[in-house]
């Protein structure tokens, strides 16, 4: 098996990053495409491209989670 290969992205001051060209292909991401991120129980990101039923299912599951949208919340967990 041959090594992963490592591609790399810098932060802006507001938090985002450009996905780079052979993750964006591998994916095959275009712009306006969704992506979304699996945090595994071994403490790794995984990204992996929205489908429409991904985005079906977080916009019905958004409205049931409005209890803990509050800005003292986002102060609470903002570090996590």
């Amino acid at each position: 098996m041959a090594a992963p290969k490592l591609t790399v992205s810098s932060l802006t001051s507001k938090f985002q990053a450009t996905i780079p060209r052979e993750v964006r292909d591998r994916l095959q991401l275009k712009a306006g495409d969704k992506v979304r991120f699996i945090l595994t129980e071994q403490g790794e990101v995984v990204l992996k491209k929205a489908t429409p039923l991904d985005v079906a299912y977080l916009s019905a599951v958004e409205t049931t989670l409005t209890e803990w949208n509050s800005p003292e919340d986002e102060e609470a967990f903002s570090g996590l």
